[in-house]
């Protein structure tokens, strides 16, 4: 953000970031069109009742939603053939920092918007990338017990029963 002064008061101000719509930007990384971000909850697909239509042979009708959660942008692909990534990972579901990168199909954007203006506070809400490391443990690790050692069958009973 960038201060300036009021001449007319002479208080030093913020200005706000200036977006294309009230929530924020998805600004085209190749070029075109800035898309504003006008709603808290915007479909974005192929579709005609989609909130941002992104007309190409790879979107799906609905390929995925943006919801605003406590100041901060997330995004969930609703079951595309072609997928969502951010910052080059392929996602599910993702928190949307500001400035990062978006990708829809094959289409690259980058999300800007000011979380405090937002309604942002304290640390950003969880992301949901633990889900991802939580799915390449085992059942038994989660629940916190180990495999048996086979040499050892019974080492965790207690005989004495």
């Amino acid at each position: 953000m960038n201060k300036q002064v009021d001449r007319e008061r002479n208080v030093d101000t913020e200005s706000k970031p200036d977006f294309a719509g009230p929530y924020g930007q998805l600004t085209p990384t190749g070029g075109g069109d800035i898309i504003p971000l006008v709603k808290d909850r915007l479909l974005i697909g192929r579709r005609g009742e989609c909130d941002i239509q992104l007309k190409f042979a790879n979107v799906s009708g609905q390929h995925c939603r943006l919801t605003l959660e406590h100041g901060y942008w997330f995004i969930r692909d609703l079951n595309s053939r072609n997928g969502i990534k951010v910052d080059g990972r392929p996602v599910i579901r993702k928190r949307l920092d500001p400035h990062c990168k978006v990708s829809i199909a094959k289409h690259h954007f980058t999300i800007e918007y000011e979380p405090q203006l937002l309604g942002a506070y304290g640390p950003p809400p969880a992301d949901d990338d633990y889900l991802e490391d939580l799915m390449k443990s085992s059942l038994m690790d989660r629940a916190g017990l180990k495999k048996r050692d086979p040499k050892s069958p019974y080492s965790n009973r207690d005989l004495n029963e």
